[in-house]
């Protein structure tokens, strides 16, 4: 008897050793969704890059706008298309390569040989052989380099051949001439301005008493009169009014007179506003 419930003793500790080991097997167990997920990281995490999948790709339909837009630049005329490089070679400053071109204003440049061959002999565009830059008339960057330029012009340089040598030369000249380091002076002929150096070294200081004597003098009506006193005191005249009022009657176009404006003079209908000042009506009919 006692060997048989030893016996049994140690049946009931197997059984029990065996559920043990069974719950344990079953909590461990990983569950479906979860193992899925690790199964996918796993996997991302072993793939080079260059297998990993692509992003995904855009639609056609919502790119739509930009394409026809590229299509309509590269269909323009090639005088649009080289506007097009020009005004960004000018805007940017910079060197660049026709594939940097293409990518900022959509002309393709190595596929448009009549493009390539006008930019490439453009007087405002310079290339290297690889790269296309804007080229201005004088290679200036700042203002201390245009005043060393207009000092070297001491009988004056046009603004217009300033224009585009850099982005904020306008406000620079403007800068300059109100510092008097320069003058700006309206050329009569061409109605350009004319930017003139203003030396330093003999600063002039005019007497008021002569400004006024200057002033004070009146200056003949008819272009013939002043142009015979310029005469008299020997200096040629720019004009020649003679000359041309002579070849203006063989054309038979006589000159016009200007009307002289009527002078409006205050009546008894003029509406009064300033009645508070009678010495402005004195002359009121």
């Amino acid at each position: 008897m006692a060997l048989q419930d030893k016996l049994d003793r140690f049946k009931r500790q197997q059984e029990k050793c065996q559920s043990t080991l069974t719950s344990i097997a079953a909590s461990s167990k990983p569950k479906p969704a979860q193992t899925q997920t690790q199964t996918q990281r796993f996997m991302h995490a072993d793939l080079p890059a260059s297998v990993k999948p692509p992003a995904p790709a855009v639609k056609f339909s919502s790119d739509t706008d930009r394409l026809q837009h590229i299509n309509s630049i590269r269909k323009a005329p090639a005088g649009a298309q080289i506007k097009r490089v020009i005004d960004l070679l000018y805007e940017t400053r910079l060197a660049l390569t026709p594939e940097q071109i293409n990518e900022a204003c959509y002309v393709d440049i190595n596929a448009n040989k009549t493009v390539f061959d006008s930019l490439r002999k453009n007087l405002k565009v310079s290339h290297d052989g690889r790269r296309f830059c804007y080229k201005s008339k004088h290679d200036l960057k700042d203002k201390s380099q245009l005043l060393y330029l207009v000092r070297k012009f001491p009988e004056g340089i046009a603004v217009i051949d300033l224009k585009d040598s850099y982005p904020t030369v306008m406000e620079d000249l403007q800068s300059l001439k109100a510092a008097g380091q320069i003058w700006l002076l309206s050329n009569l002929d061409s109605q350009e301005d004319i930017a003139y150096p203003n030396d330093p070294r003999v600063p002039i200081k005019v007497d008021d008493d002569l400004k006024l004597l200057f002033r004070g003098i009146e200056l003949p009506r008819d272009m013939l009169d002043i142009e015979k006193d310029l005469q008299k005191n020997g200096m040629k005249p720019a004009t020649n009014t003679a000359k041309r009022r002579a070849q203006a009657q063989v054309q038979g176009v006589t000159p016009k007179n200007k009307a002289k404006k009527k002078k409006h003079e205050i009546s008894k209908r003029t509406k009064l506003t300033n009645a508070h000042l009678p010495e402005l009506f004195q002359n009121l009919k």
